[in-house]
């Protein structure tokens, strides 16, 4: 079991960037009582050419475009004057040539305090904000951007697939450490995914996604190391909870950049919490799906195939902490 799961991790490092593949983000706020709205809207850096907002005929841009940069990210700020109110009105994005693959949040804050949001696929690029916020239509949305999320944060499958090396370990027992490892680690990312994303604790970003990085080093160092008789592979659930804290945190940055829907809170976070649960269980489903299929090898064979994929895993995962660690800096 233990080499066909390490056979499968050759695999994810070639993907891109791991982790910032996050969505454009659009908010438009009320300002006062009047019809005054000011946007703001965030591009990351996987799209070269910026989108122009469209907001509807009636409004009027009232200040000059001001956009900042930021590592990772462009800003544009402006500033329109609408005869009437934006429930009921169309608003969009005008791409200058074709949307990347990568989902928008809009995100529409009233003076009284309502919120309307939707998370717009990459084939749509127009919204017409609501009147009232639907529950259902909100939990769609949240259970498929933590879906989303998970699968393109190739760090945290990077995570949990170390896991998978070390709760397989032992081989008459590796269904049953599986099922409480992977458990131990959703319990805990699910604490903090809460607590952080209602601002109940708090912890700085930048050292999150560092220690993130640093929990696959922690894990390639053991799974390279192989010593059945070290915490690790004695207790892989109190490990999988440890760091899982932290992930949670990891989470919920992304959940607190796009927003959630004040009229339909509970059910977004729920909702997104769900989803990035769902693209957990998918992935370790796939994983020993296709470690079932792989044929069984030598013992040496399989050491030297841990020792590589542990040197593969942890390069790229140091990679990540010196990028984050510097990005203190910048």
């Amino acid at each position: 079991m233990t080499l066909r799961l390490i056979l499968l991790s050759l695999l994810l490092p070639l993907f891109a960037e791991a982790h910032d593949a996050r969505p454009l983000s659009l908010e438009i706020n009320q300002e006062g009582d009047s019809f005054l709205y000011s946007t703001r809207l965030r591009v990351p850096d996987a799209i070269d050419r910026a989108p122009v907002l469209l907001m509807p005929n009636k409004c009027e841009a009232i200040d000059e475009l001001a956009v900042a940069r930021v590592p990772g990210s462009e800003t544009a700020r402006r500033t329109y004057r609408c005869e009437s109110t934006l429930q009921g009105q169309e608003i969009g994005l005008g791409f200058p040539g074709s949307n990347p693959s990568l989902s928008t949040v809009v995100r529409v804050l009233l003076a009284d305090g309502v919120v309307y949001s939707t998370i717009l696929p990459p084939s749509e690029t127009r919204w017409v904000v609501p009147e009232k916020e639907q529950a259902l239509k909100v939990a769609g949305q949240y259970i498929w951007l933590g879906v989303e999320h998970i699968w393109l944060g190739i760090d945290h499958l990077l995570f949990v697939l170390c896991l998978l090396f070390v709760a397989a370990h032992v081989p008459e027992k590796h269904w049953q450490r599986i099922l409480v490892t992977i458990t131990g680690f959703t319990i805990a990312h699910s604490v903090t995914l809460v607590a952080s994303t209602l601002e109940l604790v708090y912890l700085p970003i930048p050292a999150v996604e560092a220690v993130i990085a640093l929990s696959i080093v922690f894990l390639a160092l053991e799974i390279l190391r192989d010593e059945p008789g070290s915490w690790t592979y004695r207790y892989p659930v109190s490990v999988a909870a440890s760091f899982g804290l932290l992930h949670g945190f990891g989470f919920a940055s992304v959940l607190r950049d796009i927003g959630l829907p004040q009229t339909e809170l509970p059910v977004a976070l729920l909702s997104f919490n769900v989803g990035v649960e769902i693209g957990q269980v998918l992935f370790v489903l796939v994983v020993l799906a296709l470690g079932r299929l792989a044929s069984d090898h030598t013992e040496e064979r399989e050491t030297q195939v841990r020792v590589f994929a542990s040197y593969l895993v942890g390069t790229l995962a140091t990679f990540w902490l010196i990028d984050r660690t510097l990005s203190f800096w910048v």
